[in-house]
C-alpha cells in the first residue's frame, strides 16, 4: 500500500520534470500542441474504439454469450483514454498502450488469468472451511425430519 502510495505522489513530479525537459529541447508552443493533440486524440479514438468494443459486446450478448473479453477490453480504452486526456508525455505513452489491440488483449489475457488463478485460491480456501464445518458439525439423521415448532393464531374478520 505505500509503494503505490509512494508511486501516485511521484508520477506527477516525473511527468513535470519530462514535460518541462521536452519543453526546453522542443520550446514551449511545440510542447504545448503536443498535449492539446493527444488530448484530441484521446478523446477521438476513445469514442472509435469505445463504440466498437460496445457492438462486439451487444453481438455476443445477442448469442447468449457472454462478453468478458469485450467488458475488459473496453475497460482498458477507458483507462488508454483518460490517460490520454491528461496532460502529459509518460500518461499519454501508457494511454497508447492501452488504445493498441495486440497489447490490449495481451494486458486482457493476463487479466483473464490472474482473476482465475485468483478465483481458484478463493474457491479452495472456501472449500476447506466448508470441510471444516462439515467434520465438527453433527449431522442430522435422514430418519428424523427437519421439523420447526411454533404456534399460530388465526384472526379472522
Amino acid at each position: 500500500m505505500r509503494v503505490f502510495l509512494f508511486l501516485f505522489l511521484l508520477f506527477p513530479l516525473v511527468e513535470l520534470a519530462v514535460l518541462i525537459q521536452v519543453g526546453s529541447a522542443i520550446g514551449v508552443l511545440p510542447t504545448l500542441l503536443l498535449i492539446v493533440a493527444s488530448a484530441v486524440l484521446g478523446s477521438v479514438l476513445l469514442r472509435v474504439a469505445g463504440l466498437a468494443t460496445a457492438w462486439r459486446a451487444r453481438e455476443r450478448l445477442a448469442r447468449g454469450e457472454l462478453p468478458e473479453q469485450e467488458m475488459l477490453e473496453g475497460l482498458l480504452i477507458a483507462v488508454g483514454g483518460g490517460l490520454l486526456l491528461l496532460p502529459g508525455f509518460i500518461s499519454d505513452v501508457i494511454g497508447l498502450l492501452c488504445l493498441l489491440p495486440p497489447v490490449r488483449r495481451l494486458l486482457v489475457a493476463k487479466l483473464r488469468r490472474r482473476a482465475e488463478e485468483q478465483a481458484l485460491r478463493q474457491r479452495a480456501f472456501a472449500d476447506e472451511l466448508q470441510a471444516r464445518a462439515n467434520s465438527t458439525a453433527p449431522r442430522p439423521s435422514a430418519a428424523q425430519p427437519n421439523v420447526i415448532e411454533g404456534e399460530y393464531e388465526r384472526r379472522d374478520r
